[in-house]
C-alpha cells in the first residue's frame, strides 16, 4: 500500500510552486490546513508525524513553498518581486482553494513551524475573521532577534531591528478583535524562540485573550524531533476546532 508521503503533489499557485496533501479518506467537510513551512525546510513532508496526522483526521493540507520569505507583507524579490507572501496568501492561494477545493474560512487552519509558525500567528492576529483557528510549533516570534544576529533576508526586508521588532507577532494582537482559537507550543531548550513565546503568552494572559499553549515539553532543542512530537497535539488541536467551527452558530 502506497504510504501518505506519496500523497503530496507539486501544484502551481500564481507562477509559484505549492505543495499538497490529500488523505485517502478527506474530510466530507472540506476541512483544510494551510501550512506554512520553516525557514530551513525544503521538503516539510520529511516530518512524517505531520502527515500521519492529516491522514488521520482526514485534512487535506496547501503549502505554498516561499524559501527564507519570513511570511511578511514585505516583497522579498527571491520569491516574488510584485507582492509579499502576505498578499500571495490572500490573493493567490485563498481563491485557488476556494475555486479548486471549494473551501473558504472556517473550514481550514493555519499550522506553522518555526518562520512559518509566527507568520501564521501574526497572520491570524490581523485577519482573525479569515483565520480563526491556527496552531503554531517552535515559532520563531522574535525574529528581531535573529535580524540583530545577521540574518540575510531580513536584512533585505526591514530598515534594523526595531522595525522588525514592530511588526512581530506579538505586537499585532488586537485586545478586541483576536482568532477564537490559537495553540502554540515551544522547546525550552530552544532559549531564543522559547523566550519570544513565554513573551506572547504573557500578553495574551494580560490581555485575556483565549489561547493554548505547551512550554514544557523538550525535545533537547532538536527542531526536527520537537516537529514529530508536537506534530500530534496540533492537529489534535486543529481538527478539533475546525468541527467546533463547522458546529458554530454565526
Amino acid at each position: 500500500m502506497p504510504s501518505s508521503a506519496d500523497n503530496w503533489t507539486d501544484v502551481q499557485i500564481a507562477g509559484h510552486r505549492c505543495r499538497a496533501f490529500t488523505p485517502r479518506a478527506p474530510s466530507p467537510h472540506g476541512l483544510t490546513v494551510v501550512y506554512l513551512h520553516d525557514e530551513a525546510e525544503s521538503k516539510f513532508e520529511t516530518h512524517a508525524a505531520l502527515t500521519q496526522r492529516l491522514e488521520k483526521h482526514g485534512l487535506r493540507c496547501l503549502a505554498p513553498i516561499t524559501g527564507r520569505s519570513w511570511w511578511t507583507d514585505r516583497r522579498w524579490p527571491p520569491f516574488d518581486p510584485e507582492r509579499s507572501t502576505e498578499q500571495f496568501l490572500l490573493q493567490g492561494v485563498l481563491p485557488w482553494l476556494a475555486e479548486q477545493w471549494q473551501v473558504g474560512p472556517p473550514q481550514m487552519a493555519l499550522l506553522g513551524v518555526g518562520m512559518g509558525g509566527q507568520g501564521g500567528l501574526k497572520f491570524s492576529y490581523q485577519h482573525p475573521n479569515l483565520f480563526p483557528i491556527c496552531a503554531a510549533i517552535a515559532p520563531t516570534i522574535d525574529y528581531h532577534r535573529s535580524m540583530e544576529a545577521g540574518d540575510p533576508t531580513l536584512a533585505q526586508l526591514y530598515r534594523d531591528s526595531e522595525q522588525a521588532r514592530q511588526d512581530t507577532a506579538t505586537l499585532h494582537i488586537h485586545p478586541l478583535n483576536w482568532p477564537r482559537h490559537q495553540w502554540f507550543c515551544s522547546d525550552p531548550a530552544n532559549y531564543l524562540r522559547h523566550d519570544g513565546a513565554d513573551r506572547l503568552r504573557m500578553k495574551l494572559y494580560s490581555l485575556g485573550v483565549p489561547y493554548e499553549a505547551d512550554l514544557e515539553t523538550t525535545a533537547g532543542g532538536d527542531l526536527k524531533a520537537y516537529v514529530e512530537r508536537m506534530a500530534e497535539p496540533a492537529l489534535n488541536f486543529i481538527a478539533d476546532r475546525l468541527k467546533r467551527e463547522r458546529l458554530r452558530v454565526p
